[in-house]
């Protein structure tokens, strides 16, 4: 299995925050590390497997499909995808007979098939989530969950109508580390939140979606036409089949790619789960001139309900993924593998400059006093502030997300990253966009389910 671009903890953070860790005081250790995300198991009773349909079998679907079929009790009883390469992988992958089609619906009404795993482009996210809730399936869906901020409204209602369990895939809702700093805000360590920063950059062909096609790829083994889905057609192209984030016509840019982790991650260690109120981004075309339509550098400030949220994102210089929360008693600071809290008392270290500008007497007098209530008494311990980090283990997030799914499906135990949750974070990824081709700041209407200028 090849490393993947939101592999978080082994790919984007090398070399994350060493000043920070060697200036802690006090460490720690998150885990253990379950032994079911370690080994290969062997295959439980078949009464106990879920069964599941791949739908897209991609660079993210590969990945996917590869670490599904390692978890216990779980089995991929079939594959879709509209390039027939794929099924070949497929095939190697999973079993030399699995079944395979290019017709995704045959998967949904296999009575055989208990879920779907789905990772396409995302201009077809919507009708594959639609089609599989309303056929009985749950399903987990790649990040983002939508295309646009109508599908998100639709792909809710028809979750909530069929009763099918939703999992979004951003895996960071899924993150010891993420969990260890969930745990450290809601007990108050942080006091009251300030600010929220997040960022994340690569600096390489690969990272700016600049892959290589098939070079197979042909009208006679990809269906073209259907790919496309509602997209007004245009002449077969397999640059687009391979790097459609570049267009908004069928993905989301980086806001989709690389900013849903940053809002997802944030969104669950803050325990939030709504839009923002007001989004203002900045960006442009900056390093990847080659013919895309979406920014490869955007920034974007958000109001959270009075809680500014500062996100940038780069395709052209290489910067580790890391948030900063900022709160009256300290600063949060978290990478894919490690957490580091330094904390402040808030309060004057020094009296205050700005009693020079009292005349001398008063001056004197307010110095006196400040020393006399501040200043520690002879043979008093003076007070050592500690900056305390934690260090979680090197491992993909990605198969405890995908277990969180399939024991949902098992039990019906809600997920965390569900329909609404899902929805919530795209949306704040098609304000960024929004705001950033609209050239103004953008609010979400909840009342007409728009954004609005």
């Amino acid at each position: 299995m090849s490393v993947k671009r939101n592999d978080w903890s082994r790919r984007e953070f090398v070399g994350t925050s060493a000043a920070a860790a060697g200036a802690s005081l006090a460490a720690q250790t998150i885990g253990p590390i379950p032994q079911r995300f370690l080994t290969r198991p062997p295959p439980g009773p078949a009464s106990d497997r879920v069964r599941f349909g791949m739908i897209g079998v991609g660079m993210q679907g590969n990945w996917l499909l590869s670490e599904s079929i390692q978890l216990p009790g779980v089995e991929c009883a079939g594959a879709c995808d509209l390039y027939d390469g794929r099924h070949t992988l497929a095939r190697e992958i999973v079993r030399a007979d699995l079944p395979v089609t290019r017709r995704y619906q045959e998967l949904l009404v296999n009575k055989d098939i208990d879920c779907i795993v789905a990772a396409v482009p995302d201009h077809w996210h919507k009708q594959v989530v639609v089609d599989a809730v309303s056929a009985g399936k749950d399903i987990y869906c790649e990040k983002p969950m939508s295309h646009t901020p109508a599908d998100g409204v639709a792909m809710v209602d028809a979750a909530k109508r069929a009763g099918r369990i939703v999992q979004i895939g951003s895996q960071r809702v899924s993150s010891q580390v993420c969990a260890k700093a969930r745990e450290l805000i809601s007990q108050g360590t942080l006091g009251d939140l300030m600010l929220v920063e997040g960022w994340l950059g690569r600096n390489d062909p690969t990272g700016a979606w600049q892959y290589p096609p098939p070079p197979d790829l042909s009208p006679r083994n990809l269906d073209w036409d259907t790919w496309q889905g509602t997209v007004p057609k245009r002449a077969f192209d397999p640059n687009i089949f391979a790097r459609w984030r570049c267009w908004k016509e069928y993905g989301t840019g980086v806001a989709g790619d690389l900013l849903v982790h940053l809002i997802s991650g944030m969104l669950f260690m803050v325990g939030m789960n709504e839009p923002p109120k007001q989004a203002s981004a900045v960006g442009g075309i900056r390093r990847w001139k080659d013919g895309r339509n979406m920014p490869d550098v955007h920034a974007v400030v958000y109001d959270y309900d009075g809680l500014p949220v500062y996100m940038r994102l780069n395709l052209g210089t290489e910067m580790p993924e890391v948030y900063r929360i900022q709160g009256s008693k300290g600063v949060l600071e978290v990478t894919g593998s490690s957490l580091s809290y330094t904390p402040q008392s808030g309060k004057d270290r020094y009296p205050s400059y700005y009693t020079g500008s009292y005349p001398r007497a008063l001056r004197d007098a307010y110095l006196a006093k400040w020393h006399q209530d501040n200043d520690p008494k002879l043979g008093q311990q003076v007070a050592m502030p500690e900056t305390i980090s934690f260090s979680g283990p090197d491992f993909d997030d990605v198969r405890p997300h995908l277990w969180t799914f399939f024991e949902a499906v098992r039990t019906r135990k809600p997920v965390v990253e569900d329909v609404v949750f899902g929805h919530h974070a795209a949306l704040a990824c098609h304000m960024a966009n929004e705001s950033y081709f609209r050239k103004s700041a953008v609010w979400w209407d909840d009342a007409s389910k728009s954004i609005k200028t």
